[in-house]
């Protein structure tokens, strides 16, 4: 169950035509989720992220550095797949993120909250909270924010954003277009979706209709994210 504030959240994001025109939206989700700030990157390759939301300056200087460094709760939380909590950055192990610990003492961040943004073993990016003053998440907090983290990467995936109750409608022929593209040119899932977006933004079209010819084997993509013009031969053994 999900807070009110957070159907509003995902009310307004069904309406937005973009991540460009969301600062309203992450404004709110920030409030709502009781912290200070709030980022959204997607994944450009490897452990890359290009930002997407930013709320606030505390926030930004964070992302920046975590992914500068290239170790942080966000760059775990992307290869992990799973959402990683610190309610007290100072208490943290040195050696856990050794260059992290040394630079982001300077930081208004104190406790920074990542949660994954992906379907299966796909990465589209990840959602960061940062919160000046240290101490944990509430439980419901945590749900609404592992929602709004869900609803992002069908908006990323280019499906539907999922309604107040929470359900994810994301569309199954993304991923298994994504899995087709990862065989076809021996590379990573995450860098196969890259592909996908890069052919839809291209060609101006939907991600859900491009993974469908990809699927229907309709269209064959390079390296370079472009139909190549020689789809496979369909098979009535695949």
């Amino acid at each position: 169950m999900i807070s009110d504030g957070m159907a509003e959240v995902l009310r307004l994001l069904q309406g937005d035509d973009g991540f460009d025109a969301a600062a309203a939206v992450a404004a709110l989700a920030a409030g709502t989720l009781g912290v200070s700030g709030l980022t959204v990157s997607l994944a450009t390759g490897g452990d890359r992220a290009e930002l997407m939301w930013c709320t606030d300056e505390a926030a930004g200087s964070f992302e920046d550095l975590q992914f500068t460094l290239g170790e942080g709760p966000g760059p775990e939380a992307m290869r992990s797949g799973a959402m990683v909590l610190v309610p007290d950055l100072a208490l943290v192990r040195p050696e856990r993120w050794p260059a992290l610990s040394v630079e982001a003492a300077g930081l208004a961040a104190r406790a920074v909250f990542s949660f994954p943004m992906g379907i299966g073993a796909i990465r589209v990016g990840v959602l960061t909270l940062v919160r000046r003053t240290a101490g944990s998440l509430t439980d419901g907090q945590v749900a609404d924010a592992q929602v709004l983290a869900h609803a992002l990467t069908g908006r990323a995936l280019g499906s539907t954003v999922p309604g107040p109750d929470g359900g994810a409608l994301l569309h199954a022929v993304v991923h298994q277009a994504t899995g087709m593209v990862s065989v076809q040119l021996d590379v990573s899932l995450p860098q196969a979706l890259l592909r996908l977006r890069a052919h839809a933004y291209s060609s101006g079209r939907p991600l859900t209709d491009v993974s469908r010819d990809v699927v229907a084997r309709r269209l064959r993509l390079d390296l370079n994210g472009n139909g190549n013009g020689n789809p496979s031969p369909v098979s009535d053994k695949d």
